[in-house]
């Protein structure tokens, strides 16, 4: 099946490594509202309406996600190593889960987990529609067993996040298909634009490479999380 293109090849210019930094710098805007900004701050007025900074932030937070799902589907597709691949989120996952429940209660303990879970859950959901492409009924019970596990433990995203990821997969070679798994999460209209990028998407890896990028990436996460607890902290948040 030929791989269905919105934008032709010639015309695409972002590498996976420029994709990474536009999905963190989105996450962290995203997190500096949630943690820091009042909700009634207006930025500015137009007539009688206002526009809140927190909204306005909140809402090109919600390209993070998307961009760290279809970042994850390439890594599925492309990894040498997907059980190296898995182990990395997982890990990354549990370190990840003290500064996550720092920031938000500021205690070792919170209500859900991080994002990180949320994408482990996705990574061995399409390992599961790879592995039982021939045995659509495991296939299915993988699938909805993953999708409980995603509820149960209170992922980010929980079940939403899941299902688009998987959806995501099923849809990568459809390029005008794949932007509808994005009404399955909230603030729907916010989370098509990620797709603005993803289309200018060119296949390569770009310059982050090697061991220290690599894991700088994944040490992100848990490390900006662990700032913003300090910064909490400090200024009496809890």
């Amino acid at each position: 099946m030929r791989k269905q293109k919105l934008i032709p090849d010639k015309y695409r210019f972002l590498s996976g490594s420029t994709i990474k930094l536009i999905a963190v710098l989105t996450m962290l805007i995203d997190h500096t509202a949630g943690y820091f900004v009042p909700g009634g701050y207006v930025l500015f007025s137009i007539g009688s309406h206002n526009f809140m900074l927190y909204s306005i932030m909140r809402m090109i937070g919600r390209i993070a996600f998307p961009l760290f799902a279809f970042l994850l589907v390439e890594g599925f597709l492309h990894t040498r190593s997907r059980i190296r691949y898995g182990a990395s989120l997982l890990i990354c996952a549990f370190i990840s889960e003290i500064p996550w429940d720092l920031v938000h209660s500021g205690k070792l303990m919170s209500s859900g987990q991080n994002v990180f879970f949320t994408l482990t859950i996705g990574f061995l959901g399409m390992c599961a529609v790879e592995y039982l492409k021939d045995h659509p009924f495991f296939q299915l019970i993988a699938l909805a067993a993953l999708a409980i596990v995603s509820v149960f433990i209170k992922s980010d995203y929980s079940i939403r996040g899941f299902i688009f990821i998987i959806l995501l997969y099923a849809l990568r070679e459809h390029e005008v298909l794949r932007i509808l798994p994005s009404f399955i999460l909230n603030n729907c209209i916010y989370t098509i634009a990620a797709f603005v990028p993803i289309s200018f998407y060119n296949g390569k890896r770009g310059f982050i490479k090697g061991p220290v990028l690599k894991y700088a990436f994944y040490a992100f996460y848990p490390v900006h999380l662990l700032v913003f607890y300090f910064i909490r902290l400090v200024n009496g948040y809890y």
